[in-house]
């Protein structure tokens, strides 16, 4: 039984790609900063999806804390035998939206501690314990995701913080791609576009009636099975020779256009 430890996996798109894993018979490690209490009914829901031999478990965990972030590894491993599927999905909106020139050092250098250096960091240990693995079982097969955002490249000067961070996440997937290669781990960047999740809840209207006037392509809200759908695949292995890619799952938003 593979097992994926998905962060953030209990809300947004991180519970999207939680519901695709199942799909693919993972057994599935989330995290989240709320309480078991409080996500028991999404676990419930999750659990129901199974086919009884998966297991679902989920830990507290502040992904910005180097201690929890070697509790949660801790946990873990005594929970699963090895973990094959990092998806490094936890990320913050800004504290405050506000232009480049009132930016908080505080509040720039809260963010990109739980946007950018959590899943930086947590990848680091969870790369070397799937090395270990492989050295000890030789059918053993391991990816990393990281999710990003089109704010890694385009630019929103109200939330410079948020749009920083991302760039760094899309960088990091890079660099473990080609530290990892040697491996035989392949990395990808997930690039979400307009989604419809709690984060973008007070935005709603906004970018609804934006899309009706063409924004996007395609016309619609982005869905969290949407980025669901692109992790099964990456999952399952079905974009071999290509790590360190960028996919980007955003309607064609960024196509330009005259």
């Amino acid at each position: 039984m593979k097992t994926a430890l998905v962060t953030g996996g209990a809300r947004g798109i991180g519970l999207g790609i939680s519901q695709a894993l199942l799909a693919e018979n993972y057994s599935l490690a989330l995290c989240g900063t709320r309480s078991k209490d409080d996500v028991a009914e999404t676990l419930a829901q999750l659990q129901t999806m199974t086919s009884g031999k998966q297991k679902v478990a989920y830990y507290t965990c502040d992904i910005a804390s180097p201690v929890d972030r070697q509790t949660l590894l801790n946990h873990i491993r005594q929970d699963f035998p090895y973990l094959n599927v990092l998806v490094n999905n936890a990320g913050v909106a800004p504290k405050e939206r506000c232009d480049l020139l009132d930016l908080k050092e505080e509040n720039y250098a809260w963010l990109m501690k739980i946007n950018l250096d959590g899943p930086f960091f947590l990848t680091q240990k969870i790369a070397r314990w799937m090395i270990e693995t492989q050295k000890q079982i030789a059918a053993y097969q391991a990816v990393i995701i990281n999710v990003s955002s089109i704010s890694a490249a385009s630019v929103s000067v109200n939330r410079g913080d948020y749009c920083i961070s991302k760039a760094g996440v899309s960088m990091a997937a890079k660099l473990w791609a080609v530290r990892l290669a040697e491996y035989g781990i392949p990395v990808y960047e997930i690039r979400p576009g307009i989604i419809q999740t709690d984060m973008t809840a007070g935005v709603s209207e906004k970018y609804t009636k934006m899309i009706a006037d063409g924004l996007v392509p395609e016309k619609r809200w982005g869905f969290p099975e949407d980025a669901g759908k692109v992790v099964a695949m990456l999952v399952r292995g079905d974009l071999p020779y290509a790590t360190g890619q960028v996919i980007t799952l955003d309607g064609g938003l960024n196509i330009p256009r005259l």
